[in-house]
C-alpha cells in the first residue's frame, strides 16, 4: 500500500489540473499563435509560468485505485499488476484466468 500522503498529493494535483485547464489552454494558444505580436506571446508565456507547477497535466502520476501503487500500472483497468493478479486469482475479473503449470 502506498503512503496516504502520496495518494493525497496526487489527488490535489488532479484537482489543480482541472481547475486551471481552461486558463492554461488559452495562454498556450496565445503563446503558440505565430500571427500574434512577439510581445503578446511573451506575456502569455510569462503568465503561463506564473501558474502553479502542479496545474500542469504531466505532473499527474497514474496510480492503482486499490493500493495506490505508482508502478506497473495498467491504464485500461486502472490498477497495478499485483492487484490485478490478486483479483484474477479470486475470480473477480471476468475472462481473466491465472495460468499455473
Amino acid at each position: 500500500m502506498a503512503k496516504k500522503s502520496a495518494v493525497n498529493r496526487n489527488e490535489h494535483v488532479k484537482k489543480l489540473v482541472k481547475q486551471y485547464a481552461a486558463k492554461r489552454d488559452a495562454l498556450k494558444a496565445i503563446a503558440n499563435d505565430e500571427t500574434r505580436p512577439l510581445e503578446e506571446r511573451f506575456d502569455a508565456r510569462l503568465k503561463l509560468a506564473e501558474l502553479p507547477r502542479n496545474s500542469a497535466p504531466n505532473r499527474i502520476r497514474n496510480r492503482c485505485t486499490m493500493t495506490g501503487r505508482p508502478r506497473a500500472f495498467y491504464r485500461k483497468l486502472k490498477m497495478s499488476r499485483i492487484a490485478l493478479r490478486e483479483l484474477g486469482s479470486q475470480g473477480q475479473i471476468p475472462g481473466l484466468v491465472k495460468s499455473s503449470w
